[in-house]
């Protein structure tokens, strides 16, 4: 199949999926948006989800979080995993925001990712849905699906970004990322999944 053909089924498909794919993560501004993508590393969106209010109902501002201990911040968090690196991030990510950012999440990837705890998806996905500045966040998800639909035959997370930014316009790139993960979530599970009931993967794999 030609490139463009698969480029053209892809997003058509999606898009009449998906016109207009939420953010997944409840969040009120770039701050609460930042803790809540921080929180979703190795953990559900939806766990993330029922964590968040008791969370920033105690500090929705780093002002706020860094009045609680680590330890509190420990223990309303436990259920996302890995709390006790998570706790510590969001305190100290926090103190910087406020000692040299005068409390604005930045908006660019080189301080984005110098705080604690953000790397490139996290900031990736901050980037695109905060600052609508484009970006393409991989997550298991699209790994899975852009192996799936032969986009990218990549075995790490940087070489399938790589690709991914290749294939699809820079200017469907943030949208995209949307529409891929509730994708990949309806239709394209890692378990049970089926190719020739698959809408996306039906097509794009015939031969």
């Amino acid at each position: 199949m030609k490139k463009k053909d698969k480029l053209d089924f892809i997003v058509s498909k999606l898009e009449s999926l998906y016109p207009n794919p939420p953010i997944p993560l409840n969040h009120k501004d770039n701050y609460t948006l930042l803790i809540a993508v921080l929180l979703s590393a190795r953990c559900t969106d939806e766990r993330v989800n029922k964590v968040t209010p008791d969370l920033f109902e105690k500090a929705d501002n780093p002002h706020e979080m860094i009045k609680l201990k680590v330890s509190e911040i420990k223990k309303i968090i436990k259920p996302c995993g890995l709390s006790p690196q998570k706790s510590k991030a969001i305190f100290n990510l926090s103190k910087i925001l406020i000692e040299k950012y005068n409390s604005i999440v930045p908006s660019n990837f080189d301080d984005l990712e110098s705080l604690p705890g953000v790397g490139h998806k996290t900031a990736s996905v901050v980037m695109c849905q905060a600052f609508n500045i484009p970006a393409f966040p991989v997550d298991t998800h699209i790994f899975r699906l852009l192996k799936r639909w032969g986009i990218s035959k990549g075995k790490s997370v940087q070489k399938v970004e790589k690709d991914g930014k290749r294939f699809f316009p820079k200017e469907l790139w943030s949208k995209l990322h949307l529409q891929i993960i509730f994708f990949g979530r309806e239709y394209c599970q890692a378990r049970s999944h089926s190719l020739n009931n698959c809408p996306i993967c039906s097509f794009v794999n015939k031969k």
